[in-house]
Protein backbone atom coordinates (compact mmCIF):
# COMPACT_ATOMS: atom_id res chain seq x y z
CA UNK A 1 0.00 0.00 0.00
CA UNK A 2 1.25 3.50 -0.52
CA UNK A 3 -0.81 6.74 0.40
CA UNK A 4 -1.01 9.06 -2.88
CA UNK A 5 -3.73 10.99 -4.68
CA UNK A 6 -5.16 8.30 -6.55
CA UNK A 7 -6.22 10.66 -9.25
CA UNK A 8 -2.33 12.09 -9.51
CA UNK A 9 -1.42 8.54 -9.84
CA UNK A 10 -3.80 7.81 -12.29
CA UNK A 11 -3.10 10.34 -14.42
CA UNK A 12 1.06 9.89 -14.40
CA UNK A 13 -0.30 5.79 -15.29
CA UNK A 14 -2.27 7.01 -18.32
CA UNK A 15 0.17 9.64 -19.05
CA UNK A 16 2.85 6.84 -19.31
CA UNK A 17 0.86 4.33 -21.54
CA UNK A 18 -0.59 6.52 -23.81
CA UNK A 19 3.15 7.91 -24.51
CA UNK A 20 4.06 4.22 -24.82
CA UNK A 21 1.21 3.51 -27.29
CA UNK A 22 1.71 6.74 -29.39
CA UNK A 23 5.85 6.05 -29.67
CA UNK A 24 4.49 2.87 -31.03
CA UNK A 25 2.44 3.57 -33.87
CA UNK A 26 5.23 4.14 -36.63
CA UNK A 27 6.67 0.35 -35.60
CA UNK A 28 5.74 -2.22 -38.60
CA UNK A 29 8.64 -4.23 -38.55
CA UNK A 30 7.78 -6.59 -34.73
CA UNK A 31 4.53 -6.44 -32.47
CA UNK A 32 3.64 -3.90 -30.67
CA UNK A 33 4.16 -4.66 -26.72
CA UNK A 34 3.34 -2.52 -24.11
CA UNK A 35 4.32 -3.80 -20.60
CA UNK A 36 2.82 -2.69 -17.30
CA UNK A 37 5.20 -3.88 -13.91
CA UNK A 38 4.78 -3.48 -10.64
CA UNK A 39 6.79 -4.78 -7.52
CA UNK A 40 7.92 -4.00 -4.15
CA UNK A 41 11.59 -3.27 -3.93
CA UNK A 42 14.17 -4.12 -1.41
CA UNK A 43 13.89 -0.62 -0.02
CA UNK A 44 10.39 -0.84 0.61
CA UNK A 45 9.00 1.16 -2.25
CA UNK A 46 6.60 0.48 -4.99
CA UNK A 47 8.07 0.30 -8.29
CA UNK A 48 5.78 0.91 -11.52
CA UNK A 49 7.28 0.38 -14.89
CA UNK A 50 5.80 0.85 -18.86
CA UNK A 51 7.85 -0.54 -21.23
CA UNK A 52 7.20 -0.15 -25.14
CA UNK A 53 8.61 -1.04 -28.25
CA UNK A 54 8.99 1.88 -29.70
CA UNK A 55 11.48 3.51 -31.67
CA UNK A 56 13.41 4.99 -28.16
CA UNK A 57 14.89 7.84 -26.67
CA UNK A 58 17.54 9.03 -28.63
CA UNK A 59 20.94 10.12 -26.89
CA UNK A 60 20.29 13.78 -27.37
CA UNK A 61 16.73 13.95 -26.17
CA UNK A 62 17.50 11.90 -22.93
CA UNK A 63 18.43 15.11 -20.65
CA UNK A 64 15.10 17.05 -21.68
CA UNK A 65 12.53 14.35 -21.76
CA UNK A 66 11.11 15.66 -18.10
CA UNK A 67 11.91 19.14 -19.14
CA UNK A 68 8.91 21.72 -19.53
CA UNK A 69 7.48 22.37 -22.93
CA UNK A 70 9.82 20.25 -24.57
CA UNK A 71 8.49 17.41 -26.74
CA UNK A 72 9.30 14.95 -29.20
CA UNK A 73 5.87 15.04 -30.79
CA UNK A 74 4.75 16.87 -33.79
CA UNK A 75 1.38 17.74 -32.03
CA UNK A 76 2.68 17.47 -28.57
CA UNK A 77 2.64 20.56 -25.92
CA UNK A 78 5.72 19.00 -23.37
CA UNK A 79 3.76 19.40 -20.33
CA UNK A 80 2.71 15.07 -19.68
CA UNK A 81 6.33 14.04 -18.33
CA UNK A 82 6.98 17.15 -16.41
CA UNK A 83 3.67 17.22 -14.79
CA UNK A 84 4.18 13.45 -13.82
CA UNK A 85 7.48 14.10 -12.81
CA UNK A 86 6.23 16.84 -10.01
CA UNK A 87 3.46 14.72 -9.05
CA UNK A 88 5.86 11.69 -8.20
CA UNK A 89 8.45 14.44 -6.39
CA UNK A 90 4.94 15.59 -5.03
CA UNK A 91 4.38 11.89 -3.50
CA UNK A 92 7.88 11.76 -2.45
CA UNK A 93 9.15 9.01 -4.78
CA UNK A 94 10.61 9.74 -8.46
CA UNK A 95 10.00 9.51 -12.58
CA UNK A 96 12.96 8.43 -14.54
CA UNK A 97 12.86 6.93 -17.93
CA UNK A 98 15.54 4.46 -20.06
CA UNK A 99 16.62 3.51 -23.53
CA UNK A 100 15.98 -0.05 -24.50
CA UNK A 101 18.68 -2.24 -26.89
CA UNK A 102 17.82 -3.01 -29.04
CA UNK A 103 14.28 -0.53 -29.23
CA UNK A 104 11.67 0.98 -26.64
CA UNK A 105 12.15 2.54 -23.70
CA UNK A 106 10.93 2.14 -19.79
CA UNK A 107 9.30 4.59 -17.68
CA UNK A 108 9.56 3.92 -13.94
CA UNK A 109 8.50 5.70 -11.01
CA UNK A 110 8.94 4.98 -7.26
CA UNK A 111 6.65 5.53 -4.35
CA UNK A 112 7.62 5.02 -0.55
CA UNK A 113 5.12 2.46 0.63
CA UNK A 114 2.78 3.35 3.25
CA UNK A 115 4.49 2.56 7.09
CA UNK A 116 1.14 2.65 8.43
CA UNK A 117 0.36 -0.52 6.30
CA UNK A 118 3.79 -2.35 6.60
CA UNK A 119 3.45 -5.72 8.29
Amino acid sequence: MILGDRVQLQQVILNLVMNGIEAMQSVTDRPRELVIRSRQDEKQKVLVSVTDCGPGISAENADRLFTAFFTTKSSGMGMGLSICRSIMEAHEGRLWAAANLPHGATFQFALPVNADTVS
